[in-house]
């Protein structure tokens, strides 16, 4: 039985995450699954699974930045911001590529986005999506998101114009908020007609089976050729490596303190390791660092 690994799946559209999780642990056996960050219905790509004692360590895979591929409809908005929602609004926009060009700086950066009401967000308990299903609209504060790149991949002119772009963006961002707040800014309203996850911190979509392909792993028994390790799925974190000695005591959850603390983690995470293996994560208080997920 698998006790501590990842899958990078690549997901179909039609699918939610929920579902890729349900369908993982049937081809796992087991019931310890989640994820690392939603992909609505519509969209595709790159979901990736904790499995077992992993799934702990979600949390910094979900914080490692994400990269899209998405296409924009100008002019026409709906109410879930995409392709899946209830035309609200439709009204031709005379943009070009350069009009666009010139508002996407606007939002590069940390930049203060509005949450869309078909979400997951909880308010008062309950999902917004399910307040959206009863015509309930409520207030959602702007919250702060980062965008590190936004590119202009193809723009089709006309009377609804077509964007598609590549952003990378942290943990929180909304592509098809972006997308319509692009299009606000340019006067007009939008909504997204395609969006694919292409990347999640060093894990990239290319690489990743569908779940028919794992399905295929199943029949086959070969589906362990499909995990990744936790070192390598959190490669992007800083990292210490301990003698056998030390790597018993950091499985017990001993702080320590000095020399073994690398200076790029000073005030953040770090993964302990031991003979390429991931012990724990650790993270710096001061001059000393002390355990936030030990996987032993």
């Amino acid at each position: 039985m698998i006790d501590v690994g990842f899958v990078a799946v690549d997901k179909a559209g039609g699918w939610t995450s929920h579902d890729v999780v349900a369908k993982a642990r049937s081809l796992f056996k087991m019931k310890k699954i989640g994820h690392a960050g939603t992909l609505d219905p519509m969209a595709t790509g790159l979901v990736v699974l904790g499995l077992g004692r992993a799934t702990r360590l979600l949390r910094y895979v979900q914080a490692q930045p994400k990269t899209y591929v998405a296409t924009a409809q100008f002019g026409v908005a709906t109410d879930s911001l995409d392709a899946d929602g209830s035309i609200v609004s439709r009204v031709p926009m005379d943009v070009s590529v350069e009009d666009v060009a010139g508002v996407i700086p606007q939002f590069v950066g940390e930049i203060m986005q509005v949450p869309p009401m078909v979400s997951a967000l909880q308010v008062d308990g309950r999902r917004l999506y399910d307040l959206a299903r009863e015509g309930t609209e409520v207030d959602r504060p702007p919250r702060p998101v980062s965008i590190y790149s936004l590119e202009i991949i193809e723009f089709v002119p006309g009377p609804y114009p077509e964007l598609s772009f590549e952003v990378t963006c942290g943990s929180g961002t909304y592509v098809r908020t972006l997308a319509d707040d692009l299009a606000v800014a340019l006067g007009g309203r939008a909504h997204l007609t395609a969006l694919r996850r292409t990347a999640n911190g060093g894990l990239f979509v290319d690489s990743a089976p569908t779940l028919d392909v794992l399905e295929a792993a199943g029949v086959a028994n070969t589906l362990d050729s499909h995990l990744l390790s936790a070192a390598d799925v959190l490669a992007n974190l800083p990292s210490v490596a301990v003698d056998a000695e030390t790597a018993e005591s950091v499985s017990h959850g001993v702080p320590f303190s000095g020399s073994l603390i690398p200076d790029p983690a000073r005030g953040g995470p770090f993964r302990v390791m031991d003979e390429g293996r991931l012990v724990a994560v650790y993270r710096t208080s001061g001059d000393m660092a002390r355990p936030e997920v030990v996987i032993g």
